[in-house]
């Protein structure tokens, strides 16, 4: 296990494109760490940069107590798992799983008794003698896991390791690589794209937006006081309802009534309400809101009702199958769950 340190790191390419701007991560070791962000935001380029396929422009990155900067890929111990499997289509499951051991001269037996190792942790044992073609996409993607595993890094990373797998198949390897990464307890950087992923697997996610660091937390800090609008706009499926609005003190004026807030508040603002935490009444009183119901989203276990607050769309995450009530419907929102952004800048207030 390693600890890794990025500090001050920037990211310009030559033709002046800023890919990272000042990004700022301490990850402890063993810690999963997920990566996440729209296409273009910079995640994969910070991993490529910790593992010194990119070159920082300025800054520091550490690994252990080795700052890496000028040492190369090779020679920083760690392994990394890609989209496209990268493997060796004329070797075996065995032979692409060993490759990178016989490179480093082990001894034969060494190397036989860590793929065998490896091959049984990850169902693999069957097919040692099978060639990639012969293989499920989740196979070989287990075999690209297991060929980062036989060298025992002191760092995992993982660049949208699932994208090429169907969605059952995605969720059932989330599962096998966060169970994998706590048995070997090896710090691991995971970037992706899918929120969910992020939500399920990591320890800690990082939210990257525009080449910029936005938000560091667990999944439960990331989901209930999202620190940004985008981070509250990105992170959930359903995202968070998202309205402007005017505050002024401990309430807020929204079409057809106001709702509470839990702290006081002036001027323009933008509110936040995750969908769960708003209830469906046919009670009108001071702290509701007129809702137009459009239609109702069933999925089986949950249901997403869809309508609108005046002119803005907004969905209520509902749990019961009880039918709406008949005639006008209202919403009711606590105040501790009313998320307050800064029009102007769209941080949390």
């Amino acid at each position: 296990m390693a600890n890794v340190s990025v500090k001050d790191v920037e990211k310009i390419y030559p033709n002046g494109f800023h890919a990272i701007k000042g990004a700022n991560l301490e990850i402890e070791p063993g810690e999963f760490i997920v990566l996440v962000g729209p296409s273009g935001c910079g995640k994969s380029t910070l991993l490529r940069t910790i593992a010194g396929l990119e070159e920082a422009s300025s800054g520091e990155i550490s690994i252990g107590d080795r700052v890496v900067n000028d040492i190369d890929p090779a020679d920083r111990n760690i392994a990394m798992v890609f989209q496209n499997y990268a493997l060796y289509p004329h070797m075996t499951v065995y032979k692409n799983m060993a490759y990178g051991l016989k490179n480093r001269k082990l001894p034969n037996d060494q190397i036989d008794t860590q793929v065998q190792k490896a091959a049984l942790m990850l169902g693999l044992s069957e097919h040692l003698d099978r060639k990639p073609s012969q293989l499920s996409g989740g196979q070989r993607q287990r075999v690209a896991m297991g060929r980062a595993i036989v060298r025992s890094p002191d760092l995992f990373l993982f660049d949208e390791p699932l994208s090429n797998l169907d969605a059952k198949l995605r969720s059932q390897m989330r599962i096998e690589i966060r169970k994998l990464q706590r048995e070997l307890g090896v710090t691991s950087i995971y970037v992706t794209h899918d929120q969910v992923e992020a939500m399920t697997m990591a320890d800690r996610i990082v939210v990257l937006n525009g080449g910029k660091i936005e938000q560091i937390g667990t999944p439960a800090e990331i989901y209930n006081s999202p620190a940004s609008v985008f981070v509250a706009s990105f992170m959930g499926a359903p995202p968070m309802n998202l309205m402007d609005a005017v505050a002024d003190g401990n309430s807020i004026a929204l079409p057809g009534g106001a709702l509470p807030l839990n702290h006081e508040v002036h001027g323009p603002v933008t509110i936040g309400i995750r969908p769960e935490k708003a209830v469906i009444t046919d009670q009108a009183n001071g702290a509701t809101l007129p809702f137009t119901h459009d239609f109702t989203e069933e999925l089986g276990a949950i249901r997403l009702v869809h309508g609108h607050l005046g002119d803005t769309p907004f969905v209520v995450h509902r749990h019961d199958d009880a039918p709406l009530p008949d005639g006008p419907l209202f919403v009711s929102v606590a105040g501790e769950n009313v998320n307050v952004f800064d029009q102007a800048t769209g941080q949390k207030r």
